[in-house]
């Protein structure tokens, strides 16, 4: 599931280490979007192929819009027994199920909604008042019960579903890095459809040079930029409203649903970037801070030392947070300009 505001790299001079002169490009489509590895290190190709397949494998696991998955049988299971599944699928719940414990906005069981609106999807639609009343008391990360000993996950009420297209870009992402850089890759993008990026290294450019990356302006459809980001051995995700929604009656409803109300997100943000050392962190998160609208939201990430943030509002305006600040540049061509935090009530 895209997240929505999409990241581009940005073309830099020659490297200064032993590498290669042309990145090494490889992508698959898979968990619904085109996954792509870009390597400048000589020698992995074996790894490479391999790493993609880890995304495939949990894309074949966990899609939910794929008959036959380990995830769909979970939800096909609840209210009536317990399913084994297997042990890279029950990490995922279980840390699914942290983040929605310990955050706000962000819940593994919205899927009794999110299967409502489908957005993104030819079935897309705006269900009644009644279906969301009666889909609500079903999203609830309560519901779900895990038996370490034996593996098992079990939804305890009929109707309740799992849906991780908020966490598992993120979760898979650190599961490609860290293989890549188990097996020596030093430098590299690993970029699971553009919303969510791993940067293993510096830039080939040279030691101690980060990676420029274009954060994309939501309002154009063409790879227009609100501005660059310099940023090495991190994850940049990104959560926004332009992407993915449904117009009905002129009204437009973005794929982020709230787990509290059934509907969209409605607030003043029309993409939040989150910066994290984990892409986990970033995906969950990026869900979180951008229901809490740019100043709860902005005030959050000054609160948590792992993330950093830069929000794009509905009136043209960035908001970076305070360690970001040296690191992102906005874009003179834009319509774009800085705003300060402290004008927001």
């Amino acid at each position: 599931m895209l997240l929505g505001l999409s990241l581009t790299l940005i073309a830099c001079s020659a490297h200064k280490r032993d590498l290669r002169s042309k990145p090494y490009v490889k992508e698959v489509f898979t968990m619904g979007t085109y996954i792509k590895i870009t390597s400048y290190d000589k020698g992995h190709e074996k790894d490479i192929a391999a790493a993609l397949a880890i995304a495939k494998d949990y894309d074949k696991k966990t899609s939910v819009n794929q008959s036959g998955s380990e995830l769909d049988e979970v939800n096909d299971q609840a209210g009536i027994k317990p399913v084994k599944v297997s042990k890279s699928v029950y990490k995922l719940l279980k840390e699914a199920y942290d983040y929605s414990d310990e955050q706000t906005g962000f819940d593994m069981m919205i899927g009794a909604i999110s299967s409502l609106w489908h957005i993104g999807f030819d079935d897309a639609r705006k269900p009644s008042q009644s279906e969301i009343d009666q889909a609500l008391p079903l999203v609830s990360h309560r519901l779900i019960k895990f038996d370490d000993k034996k593996q098992t996950v079990y939804i305890t009420q009929k109707g309740a579903k799992i849906d991780l297209g908020a966490i598992t870009k993120g979760y898979v992402s650190d599961r490609m890095t860290d293989y890549l850089k188990e097996h020596g890759v030093t430098t590299a993008i690993v970029d699971l459809g553009s919303s969510s990026l791993s940067l293993i290294g510096h830039s080939y450019r040279g030691d101690d040079q980060p990676w420029t990356i274009g954060i994309k302006d939501p309002n154009k459809e063409v790879s227009t930029q609100v501005g660059l980001l310099e940023a090495q051995d991190e994850s940049v995700s990104t959560s926004g409203i332009y992407e993915r929604f449904l117009k009905v009656d002129g009204k437009i409803y973005p794929h982020l649903l709230n787990p509290k109300t059934g509907y969209p997100f409605d607030n003043d943000i029309q993409s939040v970037t989150i910066v994290s050392k984990k892409g986990v962190d970033g995906d969950a998160l990026s869900t979180t801070i951008f229901s809490l609208g740019t100043k709860k939201g902005y005030e959050f990430v000054e609160q948590h030392k792992n993330i950093e943030a830069i929000f794009v509002d509905k009136d043209s305006k960035v908001y970076v947070s305070k360690n970001l600040k040296e690191r992102f540049e906005i874009d003179k061509k834009s319509e774009y300009q800085l705003g300060d935090i402290a004008d927001l009530k």
